[in-house]
Formats: structure tokens, C-alpha cells, sequence
């Protein structure tokens, strides 16, 4: 059995061992593959294994024995869903893998947006603290989280998270979802509500024709004057000009983003260089022990496959 992995940069530079895949038949990794030499890469392929890699007619037209496409990623936009199904062929990804590490990167975003640590460690690496006359510095300013009221914008599992740690802080905790929850100490409110009652908005939600451009120029009107926008989910919910008008008038005071519609960014990209901004560069799901938990789901995942019972299969 032939096992390609498309796109192995994008899951490792090294630092994680992709050989314990070899237990299941001849694995070929390729660092990364151009668009248009995809399909003769993969053509001899009975498996493929991708993160991000385009899985559509034209990419796996020559992929006559291809079997199964797993996933080293929770969202499978990448994938040709009816395709594969009309030929059979079984798609399963992994999912819950990184809740844990987006939760946290999430707050990362926000504690860097009102603990100003970063600009403060500046500060003090440029000699400032060793000009002043005063044992604190109040260079820039900063707030408590304690008391404010974050808006999640879904309430899956990476919500869920970020709302354990939000109310540990003591924030008030707001949802935003269109499938029905309960949940001790949060208000599912509607989406208009959420906008004018937050002082910080956190996207949770996944990408679908419901959720594209969900964040235009209307929807930051009616956010909360200052109020802090964090988008760790996908790039396209958010139209980035209206984002960047956002910023520049001040109806926002900052964005935390670790994902664009684009990735990686392009020179052209209207958040590069806006006022008030942290951007990372769609970091927020890889820190090693997520990537480790990501490989063992993938491995079982072909197990299950291989013994006939599949699991985590994506059907649309």
C-alpha cells in the first residue's frame, strides 16, 4: 500500500516523526505540492494524507487506486466531499485535537491586547526602565479582565474551553450559536445582542456559506464602542477591510488574528500594518503536544479504516 503525504511542512519541520505511519504500508512524504503537479504526484497514491493540499476532479484524476484521504486538520474545505463520494473513496479527519491549544492562544491574543506584556518587555529591552525615576512605569495602558464581558461568536468545543478560562478570570460570558446549548454561567443571546454587550468578541464558529463575511462593516457598527475582536477560526469569516476601517476609526481598540482569508499572508494583505493588531501566523493549533495528539488521531484513524470500521469519516 502507498501512502503520500502531501504536505508534510505544514505538520512538521522536523521536530515530529512521521515514520510510525510506515506500520501501515510505504509512506512518501512530500514537503509540499504545487497546484498543478498534485495529480502526478499523487497518482500511485492508495492513500493520501494532507493538511491543506486541494482534493478535488482535477487534482485526483489520475489516482485510479486511491482509497482514502485522511486529515491532518479538523476542516475539510480543501476536500471535494461529492467527488470522493462518487468514487468511493473514504475521507475522515481529526477533530477536537486542538481544543486545548486554541483556547489558550485565544487568550493569548487578549491578555497581550489588555496586559500591554510584550510592549512592556519592549520597554524595559530598550532601556527605559532604567531612565525612570519611579519603580512603575505607566507607559502603556492597561486593564483587568475581570468584570468584562467576552462574546463567543459558536459554542463548540474550542468555545466551550475558552469560556472555562473566561470565567476563571471572572468575565462575564456571552454565546452567539445557531445550534441550541445550555451552559452554567453563560447567556446564549442573538448575535446583534452579543455585538453591543462585549467588551471582547472571540470567533468560534466554523466556515460555511451561513458563517463567510459573517464579520462585514455592518456587523462592526454595531459592536460595542473599543470593544476587542480575536478571530482563531478561519480567515474568511471576516471581511478584512471592514476590519481594517474598524481599526482605523477606533470603533474597535484591537484585533487579536491568527488566521486570513489568505495563508499565507500576500504582501497586499489589508491587515498588514493596521493599527492596534497582533497577528500570528495560524499558530494558535500547533504547539508539539497538539501536533502529537493531531498524529495519533490520524494513525487511528487508518486503523479503523484498515480494519474495516472507519471513524471520524466527513460527509458534508
Amino acid at each position: 500500500m502507498k501512502i503520500i503525504v502531501t504536505d508534510t511542512e505544514t505538520i512538521t519541520d522536523g521536530d515530529l516523526s512521521l515514520e510510525p505511519i510506515e506500520q501501515f504500508g510505504e509512506l512518501i512524504c512530500r514537503d509540499l505540492t504545487v497546484y498543478d503537479e498534485i495529480a502526478g504526484q499523487v497518482k500511485d497514491a492508495d492513500m493520501i494524507l494532507c493538511n491543506k493540499t486541494p482534493m478535488n476532479a482535477q487534482t485526483l484524476a489520475k489516482a485510479e487506486n486511491l482509497k482514502y484521504i485522511g486529515l491532518f486538520a479538523t476542516g475539510y474545505n480543501n476536500v471535494d466531499l461529492t467527488h470522493c463520494k462518487e468514487r468511493g473513496i473514504t475521507v475522515c479527519n481529526a477533530g477536537s485535537y486542538s481544543t486545548s491549544a486554541v483556547a489558550q492562544h485565544t487568550f493569548a491574543l487578549i491578555l497581550e491586547h489588555f496586559s500591554k506584556v510584550g510592549e512592556y518587555s519592549a520597554f524595559v529591552e530598550d532601556g527605559g526602565w532604567t531612565q525612570s525615576a519611579t519603580f512603575s512605569k505607566f507607559i502603556y495602558p492597561t486593564q483587568e479582565l475581570y468584570g468584562k464581558t467576552i462574546g463567543l461568536v459558536g459554542f463548540g468545543a474550542i468555545a466551550q474551553a475558552a469560556a472555562q478560562i473566561a470565567l476563571a478570570f471572572g468575565m462575564n460570558v456571552l454565546s452567539y450559536t445557531r445550534s441550541p446549548k445550555t451552559h452554567d454561567n453563560v447567556g446564549f443571546v442573538s448575535f446583534e445582542e452579543l455585538l453591543a454587550k462585549s467588551d471582547v468578541i472571540s470567533v468560534h464558529c466554523p466556515l460555511n456559506d451561513d458563517s463567510r463575511n459573517m464579520f462585514n462593516a455592518e456587523a462592526f457598527e454595531k459592536c460595542k464602542d473599543g470593544a476587542y475582536f480575536v478571530n482563531t477560526a478561519r480567515g474568511a469569516i471576516v471581511d478584512e477591510e471592514a476590519l481594517l476601517h474598524a481599526l482605523e476609526s477606533g470603533k474597535l481598540s484591537g484585533a487579536g488574528i491568527d488566521v486570513l482569508r489568505k495563508e499565507p499572508m500576500r504582501p497586499d494583505c489589508p491587515l498588514l500594518g493596521a493599527p492596534n493588531i497582533t497577528i500570528t501566523p495560524h499558530i494558535a493549533w500547533a504547539p508539539m503536544e497538539t501536533r502529537r495528539r493531531l498524529l495519533k488521531t490520524v494513525l487511528s484513524n487508518i486503523r479503523a479504516f484498515l480494519d474495516g470500521t472507519p471513524q471520524n469519516v466527513v460527509t458534508g
